[in-house]
């Protein structure tokens, strides 16, 4: 009962409180109005009328000047230029990671539970050399890899680490990569359009052990199309762009037991810098839930809402692009999704100092970047 009191005091209180912000906010909009007649009449008892119009002529003058400079100023184009045999380096990264952490007591722990980080993370340094182009701007290029890094661990343990630039690692599966080549079609919207050719490197790699398997995975068709696509730049009837406007796309995630999840990716042209010689866009990317993907992912539920209504969500997805516009290359395009669940024991008690609670975490994330 003194619960209850307790509980209906506080939600009167805050109705009390709510009451005196809108009596506040109302008088305040009051003032403001008053405020913002008031000028005017003393600009009609004081001053001419042939010297308010002048005013007010100087005054949209004033709004024009400030207007105009990003309005007057030409669209930008944010596309991929290739010219055949030109040829460029860039390094990727792409990287998935889960992980559970219990937040308990240790007493209370799930015997059954094994926490710790699960994933891998891969990073290839590779030249882009175009052969040919089509009058749609669109381009065969040969990708040739330089070096390779790849980490994979299950709960903290290393289950594959290889690194080229190592002596040891050399006679690895992954290390047979290494100056292998394959061919691609890049579209100037930066989508892989069409992997060509990749049977000479996926014979060079011949080896069915765990480090065998994942070159060959690595060459797979869609994880070329993963790790050579930039995603940031918009479709191409779309790219005429000026400072300030925006284009989206729509990205899809699975986790498991925690289902799928399904984001629109709004990019934002922040600004054109000029440095050195060249022009570069840069554009940030904030993305949000996604109602696009609702009937697929409403079919997953089935087997996953039970368990992830248990857990409260929180999650960040942002990216950032620097394009050259010049020579029509990506100098950096990254970005990271994080998102976390967390589901707190319903029935700690209130004395509890630390309720038991179990923390999910994942991350994806996808980097490129230019180095010569």
């Amino acid at each position: 009962m003194t619960r209850q009191v307790r509980i209906c005091g506080f939600i009167a209180s805050v109705a009390a409180c709510v009451l005196i912000l809108i009596a506040g906010c109302t008088n305040l909009a009051e003032e403001t109005a008053k405020t913002k007649i008031e000028p005017e009449k003393t600009i009609e008892t004081k001053i001419k009328p042939e010297e308010t119009a002048k005013i007010e002529v100087e005054h949209k003058e004033a709004d024009r000047t400030k207007a105009e400079p990003e309005e007057q100023k030409p669209p930008v184009k944010l596309t991929l230029k290739f010219t055949p045999q030109d040829s460029t380096t860039y390094r990727v990264i792409m990287e998935a990671q889960k992980s559970g952490e219990w937040m308990g007591s240790p007493p209370s722990k799930p015997s059954a539970f094994k926490g710790g980080n699960t994933g891998n993370r891969m990073e290839m340094t590779f030249t882009q050399q175009i052969q040919s182009t089509d009058d749609e701007g669109n381009a065969v290029a040969k990708i040739t890899i330089k070096a390779l890094k790849y980490l994979a661990t299950v709960r903290d343990n290393p289950v594959l680490d290889f690194d080229s630039s190592r002596e040891k690692d050399r006679d690895n599966p992954l290390g047979k990569l290494i100056g292998q080549s394959y061919t691609i079609e890049i579209t100037a919207s930066g989508q892989v359009s069409k992997v060509i050719d990749t049977s000479g490197t996926r014979a060079a790699v011949g080896d069915s052990t765990s480090a065998g398997n994942t070159a060959t995975t690595l060459l797979s068709d869609n994880a070329i199309k993963e790790r050579h696509t930039i995603p940031a730049l918009p479709a191409a009837d779309k790219n005429q762009l000026r400072t300030g406007d925006n284009w989206s796309s729509i990205e899809t995630f699975f986790f498991d037991m925690m289902g799928s999840k399904s984001y629109e990716k709004i990019y934002t042209l922040k600004e054109i810098k000029d440095t050195d010689g060249r022009r570069v866009a840069i554009a940030e990317m904030n993305a949000v839930p996604s109602s696009e993907m609702a009937e697929q992912l409403h079919k997953e539920e089935a087997t996953t809402s039970f368990f992830s209504k248990m857990f409260d969500n929180t999650e960040t997805y942002t990216g950032q692009l620097k394009l050259d516009l010049v020579a029509g290359k990506v100098e950096k395009y990254v970005e990271e999704l994080k998102t976390e669940w967390l589901a707190v024991d319903p029935s700690a008690s209130q004395g509890k100092e630390k309720p038991d609670a179990l923390r999910l975490t994942a991350i994806r994330l996808y980097s490129i970047e230019r180095i010569d």
